[in-house]
């Protein structure tokens, strides 16, 4: 895998003619950033923080998305549990 990682890295420095030092960086950067989406969404969700602190940290487009994505996965809860009960 480690080979790999390091095929990866080289062949996308070399397309972006970017040392690869600098491909690890926002990698790095990118990873931390869907980390710290993710950790604010779960306290959100969690009701640890409110609508519009969880916005002021990742936008206001990251927290409707979440609240879509969320809705649309208790429908298909709420569906599933109804569809056992009627069949079940």
């Amino acid at each position: 895998m480690a080979t790999e990682l390091s095929d990866r890295v080289r062949a996308i420095a070399a397309a972006r003619d970017v040392p690869e030092s600098e491909v690890f960086e926002q990698a790095l950067e990118r990873g931390l950033q869907d980390r710290w989406e993710d950790l604010v969404l779960r306290e959100y969700f969690d009701g640890e923080l409110d609508r519009e602190e969880a916005i002021e940290r990742v936008g206001q487009t990251n927290v409707e998305r979440a609240d879509r994505e969320r809705a649309a996965v208790e429908t298909d809860v709420d569906w599933g549990l109804g569809a056992s009960v009627t069949h079940g």
